[in-house]
């Protein structure tokens, strides 16, 4: 049987801890301070440090909305630039489109004068008019508008005079006859109508009769 061993007096004894858990300590009947809060009291900022770490909170939060107000200038600032580059392309392609129309339009113009021509002279009956008539309606659709009629009163930006009387019978200056029909494309000038423009002339005063 093995005897239980002695340890010799200069060998050092391993140290017993002994944790007390108790809430209540045996000796004053005090609730003792829990090692968690402790721990939390212990790893807890400095109530003196709390001003500090709010001004530089408050420094962050400034600098990030600063960042985020110049972000969002800069965002609506290419919005607008490129919705305005769209309306500029935009308004590009629709005067491109609309010059190559009128462009093609002028040169049916004299196709245009022979129809009317043949339509004041009766001659335009048959086939022919109802080709005519397909090509006017095509040209008018398109956007190519005939202007000139008598009667109306003489604007020298789109009527051209090629004769010219005068009458008491107007106000003022006006188409009395058109030689050649104008045309305009939307806001573009075509062809200037020739037209015959007819002055106002004051009526002749009547002779007095003479006294016998």
């Amino acid at each position: 049987m093995t005897e239980p061993r002695h340890a010799a007096p200069d060998e050092e004894q391993p140290q017993v801890v002994v944790n007390d858990r108790r809430r209540i300590d045996p000796e004053t009947g005090e609730v003792r301070a829990s090692a968690d809060a402790t721990t939390e009291e212990e790893g807890a900022a400095p109530v003196e440090d709390a001003p500090v770490v709010a001004e530089i909170v408050d420094e962050v939060a400034a600098e990030l909305k600063t960042q985020l107000d110049e972000r969002t200038a800069d965002l609506q600032r290419l919005t607008a630039e490129y919705a305005n580059y769209r309306k500029r392309v935009e308004r590009d392609r629709e005067a491109v489109i609309n010059n190559a129309k009128a462009s093609v339009a002028a040169e049916l113009l004299s196709v245009l004068d022979d129809v009317e021509r043949a339509a004041a002279h009766g001659d335009l009956t048959g086939a022919f008019k109802a080709v005519a008539d397909k090509l006017v309606s095509t040209l008018q659709k398109t956007g190519l508008e005939p202007f000139a009629h008598e009667g109306e009163a003489f604007d020298p930006s789109v009527h051209e005079a090629v004769q010219h009387s005068t009458s008491p019978d107007v106000d003022g200056p006006t188409v009395t006859a058109v030689l050649r029909r104008g045309y305009r494309f939307g806001d573009k000038l075509v062809r200037p109508a020739l037209v015959a423009v007819t002055d106002h002339e004051p009526a002749a005063a009547a002779p007095q009769a003479e006294e016998s």
